[in-house]
């Protein structure tokens, strides 16, 4: 039957790649004015189902019908579903930062006068469209200067300036702090009140509770289940069940925390300058220890510095060395390189994946043993069955969704993509392991996955650093935490004493140190 209320209907969506099925028969419905949900693992087509909807996949690659506003659509790119109304803003933004926020907004779709683009329009159209989104900002700034935030505001900006009907969000979450967020989901609210509707696909069943109409759950490729929902009563264990196929009764595995093991790197008075701003400090006299067998957490805000922390320890690989020491067993090193790190044991899973963690030009196989190349040559050569081996081995052990090790990294999900960065960096078997935002994009089951992993490392005496912005997660899975605020260590808290009041306290303030 037909709902005389929908704005979209996809039905029996099919689409095919070479050696997977990535959608399998999937219809879904949403009513007109709703904010809807679609849930699912890594994997589960949720991303291939928004591309297929938006034109990215034209019409012709899938099997299937979309019919939009009671019509049949058939669009052969991307161009062909904004016409109609249908705008998406990916999980990766797609600004260009040495453009302003008019020629961003407007990219494609110039304002134009008398055969030229008219400036000052676009300009006047800009503020008005950043007064939409409540951003007072100047319009003629470059994007490169703006925060995760303000970019992702500008990205809907962009989408209002196309008469957007229908607004798809995939993870728009997924790189913002909490009140960054939170600004976003209120946005979203008002959008809605202005009758344009949304697609949201989130991981964070928290936001999805808070702010969704319907929810669509979506499993290795077909329809689980579709249901309406009262903003704020959303549940989440049923969510979970749908998704991963069973019950998450604890979100987080059981373990024993350790903090008594022997001091395996210790970093004391470290000092560096921000590379770009002289006299901008990025870590201000910063001093911890991890000690062997124990998960140690870093909590901060967007900006507190603790991605630079990381990145400057990792080889220098981040700002200007000023001052300070680095310890590993109780010897003073220098890793004045990412070299120098790897042979010393360090390893740092980075932020951004796909801008630091992976060459998208690269297969599987060779994504992960390219930081070990040596453990797979012989001969001065890269000896094919080793590598094909070791690929294989934590393709299973880790449970990467693939059709196969030979296809390239950039065809997979973002969750599996991460687990071939994790890969990558435990195969030279590193002692101490900087985890920086693990889980990021990540769906509840995958999550799970990885925390029994990272408690495994520590089981296995190694040193594992996790720098996370979800509060719950470091508070679910680390024996100590330290906090950060503005470079500085402010706070060093167990496990046992620690709770989100103490947390966000000792991060929100630059008194004191903690050593």
């Amino acid at each position: 039957m037909v709902d005389p209320h929908a704005v979209l209907e996809m039905r029996n969506i099919t689409k095919l790649f070479p050696g997977v099925r990535a959608l399998d028969d999937v219809t879904m419905t949403v009513r007109r004015g709703d904010i809807h949900a679609i849930c699912g693992e890594n994997g589960a087509g949720k991303s291939t189902l928004m591309k297929v909807l938006s034109g990215v996949y034209p019409h012709g690659t899938y099997s299937g019908q979309i019919v939009f506003e009671g019509e049949e659509m058939a669009f052969k790119d991307i161009k062909s579903s904004e016409s109609a109304g249908i705008v998406i803003i990916h999980q990766e933004l797609a600004l260009i930062p040495e453009l302003s926020v008019t020629e961003n907004i407007f990219l494609g779709n110039e304002i134009v006068a008398g055969g030229l683009i008219d400036r000052r329009e676009a300009r006047r159209r800009c503020r008005d469209l950043l007064a939409r989104v409540g951003l007072d900002i100047d319009p003629d700034m470059a994007v490169k200067y703006l925060g995760v935030g303000q970019q992702q505001l500008v990205e809907i900006a962009k989408a209002l300036s196309k008469n957007v009907r229908l607004l798809i969000l995939d993870e728009p979450t997924a790189a913002l702090n909490e009140d960054d967020s939170e600004n976003l989901l209120l946005l979203m609210k008002g959008l809605k009140g202005r009758g344009i509707t949304s697609i949201m696909i989130s991981h964070k069943l928290n936001e999805i509770a808070a702010v969704s109409d319907a929810v669509t759950v979506i499993r290795d490729g077909r329809t689980v289940e579709t249901y309406a929902v009262e903003a704020g009563h959303v549940d989440e264990d049923r969510i979970i069940r749908a998704m991963v196929g069973r019950s998450l009764d604890n979100r987080y595995p059981e373990h024993e925390p350790n903090t008594g093991g022997e001091t395996i790197i210790e970093v004391k008075g470290w000092t560096v300058e921000h590379p770009n701003v002289p006299g901008k400090l990025v870590c201000d006299d910063e001093s911890f220890v991890a000690r062997r067998g124990e998960i140690v957490g870093f909590a901060g805000l967007m900006g507190a510095g603790r991605t630079e922390l990381a990145r400057s320890l990792f080889g220098r690989s981040y700002g200007i060395h000023r001052s300070g020491q680095l310890f590993l067993h109780g010897q003073p090193v220098v890793l004045n390189t990412v070299r120098d790190a790897i042979r010393h044991r360090l390893a740092y899973v980075s932020e951004d994946r796909k801008l630091l963690g992976l060459n998208l030009l690269d297969t599987i196989k060779q994504t992960i043993v390219s930081a070990n190349l040596g453990a797979v040559v012989r001969r001065g050569l890269i000896d094919g069955s080793k590598e094909r081996a070791v690929a294989e081995r934590y393709r299973t052990s880790l449970r990467i969704k693939t059709p196969g090790i030979d296809v390239g990294v950039a065809t997979l999900s973002g969750g599996n993509q991460q687990k071939v960065v994790l890969a990558k960096w435990l195969f030279p078997d590193p002692e101490v392991l900087i985890l920086d935002e693990p889980t990021r994009g990540i769906d509840v089951g995958a999550k799970f996955e990885i925390y029994k992993l990272i408690q495994e490392l520590a089981d296995q005496g190694k040193a594992v650093i996790v720098i996370s912005s979800e509060l719950p997660e470091i508070l679910g899975i680390c024996d100590r935490i330290y906090t950060i605020c503005e470079g500085r260590i402010t706070g060093e808290v167990p496990r046992s004493e620690a709770d989100q009041e103490t947390l966000m306290r000792m991060m929100t303030t630059t008194v004191g140190s903690a050593a």
